[in-house]
């Protein structure tokens, strides 16, 4: 029982490893998915080791039993009787009737189970409490993903105005820098199917959402190689959900509105996306976020510093 035990403890404490590993690798696009996986790997293996539980727990009360009974058996036989024997009846010895099990057996097996559960409750603390203190050694990403751009954004001239972290991040941050370099939200040449909609309750990073959609449909040949849906489908969620963009969506953007725009890495390494003409003088800077964000990938615009 102790060596099974040890067992699971080992068996528990490399998955929270591996667990943490996969977290710690998510992507924003991936991190659901990966949260899910990593649910099922806890409930698989919590079941796999109460199934082993039980079935060592089950052998060890059937072997009781058995003895119990063999003994049991021995002792309800009556003695028979000799040919010769003529005692009476009344002095025939009957089998004495089993003893009845005292509240304290009674209740011996559920205490047992209840001890069990605590071992176990106390071990998975322990292992979480081990898990929680390897974390404490690890580096915080956070923090030197923060410094690293405050430095960046000092040797650059540039401040950095923040964006809400939501799916709209990477739109939002581009209508941010079209409106305040006053380069204005309708692209030039117009695209076929976009419709600028400048009522001032539309939210300006839908609009840069329907510039980008509009582009790859006009330009549907160059960007099919890269999808991994239907086109229709992918132009969908940029139009009307709070799907998060991309590489694609900033290509689509640099070539509806010709302008370079420039993304900002905590490494200091700059990847810049080119416009339609790539000879454009206007300039879009954005910064990108890896772990800086609860909702992981993130964009903000930066400005230039006052």
């Amino acid at each position: 029982m102790e060596e099974v035990q040890k067992r699971h403890r080992q068996e528990q404490k490399e998955l929270q490893a591996r667990i943490a590993q996969k977290k710690k690798s998510a992507t924003k696009k991936t991190r659901k998915g990966i949260v899910d996986e990593c649910d099922n790997l806890e409930r698989q293996l919590k079941e796999k080791q109460d199934l082993e539980l039980s079935t060592v727990n089950g052998e060890a009360a059937s072997n009781g039993q058995g003895e119990e009974g063999d003994i049991q058996d021995i002792a309800d036989s009556p003695t028979e009787p000799s040919v010769n024997d003529k005692a009476p009846e009344s002095r025939i010895q009957h089998p004495a009737p089993a003893p009845q099990q005292s509240k304290n057996d009674q209740v011996r097996k559920p205490n047992r189970q209840k001890a069990r559960l605590a071992r176990r409750a106390a071990e998975q603390e322990s292992i979480t409490i081990q898990a929680a203190e390897e974390a404490k050694n690890l580096p915080d990403l956070r923090q030197a993903e923060s410094s690293a751009m405050r430095s960046h954004y000092s040797s650059r001239g540039l401040s950095e105005h923040e964006i809400r972290s939501d799916g709209h991040c990477l739109y939002a941050a581009v209508a941010d820098q079209l409106t305040t370099r006053e380069y204005g939200l309708t692209p030039e040449p117009a695209l076929k199917d976009f419709q600028a909609n400048t009522q001032s309750s539309v939210p300006q990073y839908q609009i840069i959402r329907a510039v980008a959609a509009s582009y790859i449909d006009d330009h549907r040949d160059d960007f099919l190689p890269f999808l991994e849906e239907p086109l229709d489908q992918y132009l969908r969620k940029i139009r009307e959900t709070g799907e998060w963009g991309g590489h694609l969506e900033l290509l689509a953007l640099a070539k509806a509105y010709n302008v370079d725009i420039n993304v900002l890495q905590s490494s200091g390494h700059v990847e810049r996306i080119g416009g339609e003409t790539g000879e454009s003088n206007q300039a879009l800077w954005l910064s990108y976020y890896h772990h800086n964000f609860g909702l992981g990938e993130h964009y903000n615009s930066l400005r230039q510093a006052d």
